[in-house]
Parts: structure tokens; sequence; C-alpha cells
């Protein structure tokens, strides 16, 4: 038997995420940076009276740093000075270290989140982000301190003999700090690379957070695209038989009624309603007859252009898998006295959205 039309629609995405390739670095690209650096604090023209170092979390998630020391050696030393870190850094968020101050001259610093005795050279120094409260004792030659796993950021700035990447960073001045590229949001781990000087601007806790937009290593870009789809009702009937064969069979006689389930698939919210017609046998019609439902007795089947008879009506889409309706296909009456030959009719089920 044929099926009634119905409508379906599929869709495919794909992405390709190409991940950016790992620039060279001596240590890998942490998720909590050195975002901004000032070593002139105190001295002569200075913009504030402190050293500093603020942190960045380029990260999606709250970073605990409870138990973390920053630390500082000088440009060649192996000697390094470390200050205990507590408490968490949002994402975006900021973390302001107050060091010591090399005279009296410049502002006071925003309140500090951790505060240490250590005085930075702005002519150059090295500044590592430790996961761990030991003093490291590296640093003595490029690439020396690339080996140690709790460091989660250094910086290698001005005459530095050790420094992430090509080259250290940019020395400082009075009146200029560090700034990490990106607003803090770039780690290609090159110091030369990722710190430029600007005018210093230390930021601490309170401050509001800046989050990274996409994916928080290397340098980059983003672009976006609009995905539409219009996705269209899906209404279908499907039979478990192609055709039904009654055989030789006499006159006067009736035979017994074939079973044909129809399975109704639909998206409909408000429901659908399956009815069956026919067409006249030829040369003679002949009783056909179904029982649309179990315990009905069987129902004459209407010729076209006649209007369907009603097999089934739902107010709700179907079921995931389908709603199955049995039926039986047979015969009203006992067949009639016809003349002798193969009598062919087809039998149409039709579901319509209500």
């Amino acid at each position: 038997m044929p099926r009634a039309p119905f409508l379906f629609v599929a869709l495919a995405l794909a992405l390709i995420a190409g991940a950016p390739a790992a620039a060279p670095a001596a240590t890998s690209s942490s998720t909590v940076v050195v975002g901004e650096l000032y070593a002139g604090g105190g001295n002569t023209g200075a913009t504030y009276a402190n050293d500093y170092v603020e942190l960045f979390n380029r990260a999606a998630t709250t970073v605990d740093v409870t138990g973390w020391t920053l630390q500082y050696a000088s440009s060649a030393s192996t000697t390094w000075e470390a200050t205990p870190l507590t408490g968490t850094l949002a994402p975006g968020g900021h973390y302001l270290v107050a060091l010591t101050s090399g005279g009296a001259v410049g502002a006071a610093l925003p309140a500090a989140d951790a505060t240490g005795t250590t005085n930075l050279a702005a002519s150059g120094g090295k500044v590592a982000l430790v996961a761990a409260a030991t003093s490291l004792t590296c640093g003595a030659t490029a690439g020396s301190c690339a080996a140690v796993a709790s460091i989660r950021d250094f910086v290698g700035y001005g005459t530095a003999s050790d420094f992430e990447g090509a080259a250290a960073a940019p020395a400082g001045s009075s009146t200029n700090a560090l700034a990490r590229a990106g607003g803090g949001c770039i780690d290609t781990n090159d110091n030369s690379a990722d710190f430029a000087t600007a005018a210093p601007a230390p930021k601490n806790a309170t401050a509001a957070p800046a989050p990274c937009g996409g994916t928080t290593g290397g340098t980059g870009t983003s672009a976006t695209v609009s995905v539409t789809i219009d996705v269209q009702p899906v209404i279908a009937v499907a039979l478990d038989r192609s055709s039904i064969a009654f055989g030789n069979v006499a006159a006067g006689t009736t035979p017994a009624p074939a079973a044909l389930t129809a399975t109704v698939s639909s998206t409909d919210a408000a429901g659908y309603t399956l009815g069956v017609h026919r067409s006249a046998f030829t040369p003679t019609d002949l009783p056909l007859a179904i029982v649309p439902h179990a315990g009905a007795a069987l129902t004459a089947i209407p010729v076209a252009p006649a209007a369907d008879l009603q097999i089934a009506s739902t107010t709700a889409p179907s079921a995931a898998a389908g709603d199955a309706w049995p039926t039986s296909v047979g015969f009203l009456s006992a067949l009639p006295v016809a003349v002798s030959g193969h009598y062919a009719a087809t039998l149409t089920y039709t579901v319509l959205a209500r």
C-alpha cells in the first residue's frame, strides 16, 4: 500500500577547531599570570610610592592561590625572595601584591591583597609566580627555570639573565610599568612579545573583572557566524505490509480479515487524525471493509472521492517511536457471484495534522 506524503528535515554541523601552535617557552602557559609589574616605586619622579606586581586570572574559572608565592631575584642572581599569597582570583580578576619602596615619592597604592618586602630593580630582574612556598634556586642562565614544575608564570625584564621565550621584557622606570598584552589575556610564553611599557595602573581584587574571551593560549583573533535552521513539522504514516493477497476465494464465502498496522509519526502539538479510503475493485466492486481498532466491528471502507473513514485521532504529538494503530482488512459480507478473474483495489491510509 502507498504511504501518505510526509515531511522530514535533518541538519548536520561539523566544527574543526584549530588550536594555535604553542610558542617556544621557558614555562608553560598559565591561567594566573603576571599582568603588570612596576619597579619604580618611591624613586625620583615615581608615579607610585611602592613597587608592585599585579596578578591576573586568564581562566574561565576561579583560581585559589593560597599557599602560592610571588618570588623575585635580581638580574643575574639565583637567590629568590618570596611573598606568600592567599585568597582567590575570579575569572578576569586582579590581585595586587604591594612590595617595598625605593623612596618617599609617589601616590599610595590601592589596598593590597598581599604585601611583601621585596625591592624590585627597575633596570632588570626576574619575577616568578610559584605554586609552592619553597624559594627557587634557578635563574642564572636563559631557560634555567623552565624545568621547575611549580612555576606558573615567569617574567624576566631588562637585564635579566633568565626569561620566557626569545628575550626579556623591556626594563621599567619610575613612570613606566610593564603591562601584559591583551589586558592580561595574552600569554605566548615570550616575555619580549607579551610585555610592553605602559603607565602604571594597579588594580586589586575589588576592581571589576575583565574575563578573557575565547581560548587563553597565545595570540589570536575571533570571528562569529550566525547559525539558523527552519525545522519543518514531521508527519508520516508507515504500513507494516505493502500488499494483502486473499488468494483464491469462491463466491459466497467471506475471507478471514488480514491484520495491518499503521504507525504514525507526528511532531504537531495539536495532534493528528488517521483515516482510510480505497479505490473500487474492477471489473466489479467488492464489499471491502476494515476493523478500525480493537473491539470494533468490520466497517465498510469508503471509495474515493468519498470522505475517509476515521481510524484514529489525537490531540498531542506521537510518541518518539511513533503511534502504532492495529487494523484488520476484510470483507463486510460474503463475496457476491461475479465474473471470475483477478480483482484489485488500492487501500490508502492518510494522516493529517489537526
